[in-house]
């Protein structure tokens, strides 16, 4: 009597799923220093995160509100890999993040392009002769300021100004109106009466410019010293927060609606 050969048993294709490819270590070595270099690519050259630490961009920007932003959108021409990279020029109105006192950096809004005429009418801002259209601005209660409000001012009547600023001021001040030099802008706070920006230390030099402001992707509610409607809800969400429900705990440590909203 002949004997045949064992066969092998073959796992059936339907249950093919109960013995998956476990990853060898080069594998898994490889896949992870893939996933790091491409996270350094991003943070490196394209996305750096960014927390706002004061009210002057409020209500736009909020204290706590942490942000992606775009490292390359305002490159320089001639920047290595530019041809796969969305580039453009700054504009105006555009949220930027630059170097001040490096290696500080600041968040405001640019208002004056370089050739732009600019003045302050109690607080109206004016580019050009024309009314500029702010839906941005916000107007939180303050002290009057003539030095803040009516720009630029005839008299150094405010201890915050720079020095250096107010006499370069004068020398670009003609008929009232500031005119903007090439390769320099003009940038304001959102929340006018409590910014800290060109009106009191001057222009922001187009070098300085190192990214634009992507999205907020998580925002820790912090008070503000200067929004009312912000401070009421504050309040609210305090008394929220003590409860012993767990929802009102969640709801009173961040702002969640805030997450993933297009900075604009």
């Amino acid at each position: 009597m002949t004997t045949s050969a064992a066969m092998p048993v073959q796992t059936p294709r339907r249950f093919a799923w109960l013995h998956p490819h476990l990853p060898t270590l080069p594998e898994a070595a490889a896949s992870l220093l893939r996933t790091v270099v491409v996270a350094l690519f991003l943070l490196t050259f394209v996305l750096q995160p960014l927390l706002i630490p004061s009210e002057s961009m409020e209500r736009t920007l909020l204290v706590g509100d942490f942000l992606l932003f775009n490292k390359q959108v305002y490159a320089p021409a001639g920047r290595i890999g530019r041809w796969i990279m969305p580039y453009r020029p700054v504009g105006r109105g555009d949220i930027v993040v630059f170097h001040h006192s490096h290696p500080r950096l600041l968040v405001k809004r640019v208002i004056g392009l370089p050739g732009d005429r600019l003045r302050i009418e109690d607080g109206k801002v004016f580019v050009n002769e024309l009314p500029l259209d702010e839906p941005y601005a916000a107007f939180e209660p303050a002290p009057p300021n003539a030095f803040r409000d009516n720009f630029p001012a005839r008299a150094y009547s405010d201890p915050q100004v720079d020095p250096d600023w107010w006499r370069q001021m004068q020398s670009l001040t003609r008929n009232g109106e500031l005119l903007v030099p090439a390769g320099e802008y003009f940038v304001l706070g959102d929340n006018r009466n409590h910014s800290n920006d060109s009106r009191y230390w001057g222009f922001v030099p187009q070098q300085a410019i190192v990214a634009r402001p992507l999205i907020i992707y998580f925002s820790l509610r912090r008070p503000s010293g200067t929004d009312v409607q912000q401070a009421a809800q504050q309040a609210a969400d305090d008394r929220l927060g003590h409860d012993s429900n767990l929802s009102g705990r969640l709801a009173a440590f961040a702002r969640w609606k805030r997450i993933f909203r297009v900075v604009h």
